[in-house]
Parts: structure tokens; sequence; C-alpha cells
């Protein structure tokens, strides 16, 4: 294989390991400096609509101002859950909820203290990911990914200089 084809596969993989890892870190980060919480799906009572292994970005929302139909995320015990509202019960402070792919309605109404938000998006699969980046260990691979990344850009170049040191100058124009 020529060190032109070498050089550029370096370059090539390098870049693309380099956009991955920040895309991935402005996934888990931009939305929360714009203002939203970010969790992770792991039941299927929303599928089709949100499915398991999903991210969504849930946004601050007053809950007399959630509306029917809409998808809000709120505390059940210790976990989140994101569920479609039914009814906005005002007077009595809750809201009536049911997952999409259940046939009831939620037993329990969720009170208007349990309520984290409104779901404005939701990424299908990317959720496994981003939950893996928020460990420890998830934070050391994305550290050596992106040194990876560096890497094969620096050695890509520096095929490329010695290619043009040697006389090979006029395959890198």
């Amino acid at each position: 294989m020529s060190k032109k084809i070498i050089a550029l596969l370096c370059n090539v993989l390098g870049t693309l390991i380099l956009v991955l890892v920040i895309g991935l870190s402005l996934a888990a980060t931009l939305p929360r400096l714009l203002g939203y919480e970010i969790y992770h799906i792991v039941t299927g009572s929303m599928e089709p609509e949100i499915p398991v292994g999903s991210v969504i970005y849930v946004s601050p929302v007053p809950a007399e101002e959630v509306g029917e139909g809409e998808i809000i995320a709120f505390w059940r015990e210790d976990a989140v859950v994101a569920h479609r509202v039914l009814e906005n019960n005002i007077i009595e402070g809750q809201l009536v909820t049911k997952g999409d792919a259940n046939e009831q309605k939620d037993i329990d109404p969720v009170a208007y203290r349990e309520l984290i938000g409104r779901v404005e998006r939701h990424f299908p699969y990317l959720g496994a990911m981003l939950v893996l980046f928020s460990t420890t260990v998830g934070k050391i691979y994305v550290i050596c990914f992106a040194a990876c990344g560096a890497m094969l850009n620096i050695l890509g170049g520096r095929i490329r200089q010695r290619a043009r040191e040697s006389g090979e100058a006029e395959d890198y124009r």
C-alpha cells in the first residue's frame, strides 16, 4: 500500500473518531447548558414513540401549563418516568398520565411536585452511549478515543511529510 493511501486512511479515520467524540460530547453537554435535563429510557411503556434505549431532553415547565397529549417526565419513587398526559387537573394539582404502550392509564396521578418537565426531544438508542459516557470509565474511554483520533491525524501528517522529504512529493500536491 502506498504511503499516500496510508496517510489518507490515518487522516480520515482520525477525523471520523474526533467528530464522533465531539458529537457525543456535545449531545451530552450542550442540552444541559441550554437548560434541559437528560434522561435515559429503560422501559417500553412509551413505544413506539420513544423506544427503549432512547435519550430524552426535558425542559422545566410549570405544571399548570402542561397540556393534554404532551409527554412529560416525572419522579415515581426513585425513578424517572416519561408518559403522555391525558388530563391536567389544576384544582387537585395532579396530572393523569398513561404510557403509549400501556392499555390503562397510570393508577396513581402525578402530583405537580413530582413533575420534572416536558419532553422536548428524544433520540433513539443514544441513551446507552450517554449513560456509558457519564461514568468514570466512560470518560476515560472518551479521552482515549479522542487521543487515538488525534494520534492518527498526527501519524498521517508525518507519513505525508516523510514521503515529501524522500522525493515522493508529487503525490501530495
